[in-house]
């Protein structure tokens, strides 16, 4: 404790092209940053259905880009469609990747963007190997939640064991996004609650941080999970809400390119721990989370308690007992609880349909740190994940 702000660097070139019909310039934006032969990745059905493949396709028809085109990416995208791509790309000497979809497909483009300039196995990336170039990726957006849009991170899934692991790069930040709220329209309220829990997710792992005197992005994250908990539940009561919607878009971008999270030390147990989750049970990130933080919250509220009730007050607009800021934190988490349950989400095991007698098993294959542990608020090992787990039967 008592550790100033962090030195950092903030580098975050990506070109956010935000609004209505924006995607009908994707040909334009490629040509921009220099696309000629292209890979559009994208994932199941719905962009097919809605016409948005056609409209993005037209686009870059228009500007005279050759293309070819590699769909199925799931939930969770798999290592097996990552290594069909890389071999697309090298086979016919493609030079850009464009993304049509959400977290998932942009998270496998970077994959492939990294892989198709690599000689040996992409995999090597998500094991710690850091990427040094990678094919530019553009995203046109489906989805508000991973962030990834804006982000150097991508998380894959090996099918081989079913190990989800994470890489991050600057060569992997999109060159250029396109944000069009009325994309995410169709969504299911389940997904949009998805998605606006891992935008949650994504400012409290940058929040709980030992890092002291850092005012100014406690209160950009503060004020993203205002907005949040404003603009969520209209989206929920009606999911053509364009404003809301446009809000809750620059929110999931806001909360992941890191402008929320300089200068200070981070934690992402919850994340690392939810990876094991939606692994095993395939479930959406965002229900995952939503099970696991809360309990993160219980399990390590103590370490500084005084940060937890500052979240409650400022945030959940919680009453401050200054004799007893436990009261404060405790309520803080409870009224998360409640919030994520308004807006569909599961809180615990059950309502996830993960299973107890699974416990041991998550907790060991939880990607710990060479020392054993991982976090960066509080230092947790295997006995810590199992009990984390425990509270959130």
């Amino acid at each position: 404790m008592g550790k100033n702000m962090n030195n950092f660097t903030f580098y975050s070139p990506t070109y956010f092209v935000f609004g209505r019909d924006q995607e009908n310039n994707a040909g334009h934006y490629i040509k921009r940053f220099g696309g000629s032969r292209v890979l559009i990745h994208y994932g199941g059905g719905s962009v097919i259905r809605s016409g948005l493949l056609d409209r993005v396709k037209a686009s870059l028809s228009k500007e005279g880009i050759e293309f070819l085109e590699l769909g199925g990416v799931m939930p969770n995208p798999r290592s097996g469609l990552v290594y069909q791509g890389i071999e697309l790309c090298k086979k016919n000497s493609l030079d850009f990747i464009l993304a049509v979809g959400g977290g998932s497909v942009i998270d496998s483009a970077k994959a492939i963007a990294a892989g198709a300039k690599y000689d040996g196995d992409f995999w090597d990336f998500y094991e710690g190997k850091s990427v040094g170039e990678a094919l530019k990726v553009g995203t046109v957006l489906t989805i508000s939640a991973a962030g990834s849009e804006g982000s150097g991170d991508s998380v894959v899934t090996k099918e081989e064991g079913m190990l989800k692991r994470g890489t991050g790069s600057e060569a992997l930040r999109p060159a250029f996004s396109i944000l069009n709220p009325e994309l995410t329209q169709t969504l299911p309220a389940y997904q949009t609650a998805c998605g606006a829990t891992d935008i949650m997710a994504h400012v409290f792992e940058r929040y709980f941080t030992n890092t002291q005197e850092v005012e100014v992005t406690d209160r950009l994250c503060e004020a993203v999970l205002l907005a949040m908990i404003k603009e969520v539940p209209k989206v929920i009561s009606n999911p053509d809400d364009y404003n809301a919607r446009a809000n809750i878009m620059w929110a999931g971008m806001v909360a992941h390119n890191n402008i929320v999270g300089v200068g200070r030390d981070q934690d992402w147990s919850s994340h690392v721990i939810e990876h094991e989750l939606s692994a095993l049970y395939d479930c959406a990130h965002g229900a995952g989370l939503a099970v696991v933080f809360p309990a993160w919250m219980t399990y390590v509220m103590k370490h500084d308690i005084n940060r937890f009730a500052q979240l409650a007050v400022r945030v959940w607009g919680c009453h401050m007992d200054f004799s007893h800021p436990e009261a404060a934190a405790k309520e803080g988490i409870e009224r998360f609880k409640l919030f994520l349950t308004s807006i569909g989400m599961p809180v615990n095991f059950s309502g996830l349909g993960a299973k107890e007698e699974d416990i041991s098993v998550l907790a060991e294959k939880t990607g710990l740190g060479k020392d054993g542990t991982m976090g960066g608020f509080v230092r947790l090992k295997t006995q810590d994940v199992e009990n984390i787990l425990r509270l959130a039967l």
